[in-house]
């Protein structure tokens, strides 16, 4: 019975309260919250109780929320706007989540090497999808951006595209509907390629590496950076399991990008 007891009490974590209310973990709908969901029932099995919070709060909200204290973690936003949000000095990034991507569509091309000379290619008028749409078109060799231009590149940072291509700005959500006519290819984010139908891996023409600026991070504050909860948390998120569902579930339209 001695020896039963010493196997228990190894299983629990040693910092593990039974009375330790669930780790509050803000979630980004959709993809995000229902991975979060499965690594909440794998962790409950290794003591560590978790509670995702769907939250369709602005990501800054629900920062400003973690750095008070009010949520432990969040995993709602990627890299790229983490990194310009003001309250990211009281935050850290812990580890990265799901690469929602975006991706090049077209209703009547092939393949990229079809693109007629002139064609027209649509991206985000809003700057940073717009960033985004551009850094991934050169990406896939149909443009040129100046030297430098990195994450802030802008329109005016495009010194050639390949065949004359013209690029054509229009909001996010029309960008679908331009496939019909308006366009020959268009550069769609995820959350508006499915809302038209398109799925990334299975309709798309070229798609964004998992590993792109644009992953989604978990975030903490800095002071629990080195918690063993938030250990355990990360080693339950890059598990099989989690490797499984995100592969049958998604179909590589959401990447893993670890």
């Amino acid at each position: 019975m001695k020896r039963r007891l010493v196997l228990v009490a190894l299983a629990t974590p040693l910092w593990a309260d039974a009375a330790q209310a669930p780790l509050r973990i803000a979630v980004a709908p959709g993809p995000q919250a229902e991975v979060m969901d499965l690594v909440a029932q794998l962790a409950a099995a290794q003591g560590l109780a978790l509670a995702p919070v769907p939250s369709a709060d602005p990501p800054r909200a629900v920062n400003a929320a973690l750095a008070a204290g009010r949520l432990d973690a969040a995993s709602i936003e990627d890299g790229v706007a983490f990194a310009a949000d003001p309250a990211r000095s009281q935050l850290a990034e812990a580890a990265l989540t799901l690469t929602l991507p975006m991706a090049l569509y077209s209703r009547h091309l092939a393949a990229l090497r079809d693109l007629p000379d002139g064609g027209r290619v649509a991206i985000p008028a809003e700057p940073a999808a717009a960033t985004r749409a551009l850094l991934l078109l050169h990406n896939h060799g149909l443009l040129v951006l100046r030297t430098g231009a990195g994450l802030r590149a802008r329109p005016a940072d495009v010194q050639s595209t390949r065949r004359g291509l013209r690029l054509v700005r229009l909001p996010s959500a029309r960008l679908a509907a331009a496939l019909d006519g308006a366009a020959d290819l268009a550069v769609i984010d995820r959350p508006h390629a499915m809302a038209a139908g398109l799925q990334p891996a299975r309709d798309s023409l070229g798609i964004e590496d998992a590993r792109s600026p644009w992953a989604g991070v978990l975030t903490v504050r800095r002071a629990d950076a080195d918690a063993p909860w938030l250990r355990q948390l990360v080693a339950v998120y890059r598990s099989e399991p989690v490797k499984r569902f995100i592969l049958e579930r998604y179909m590589d339209s959401v990447r893993r990008p670890w």
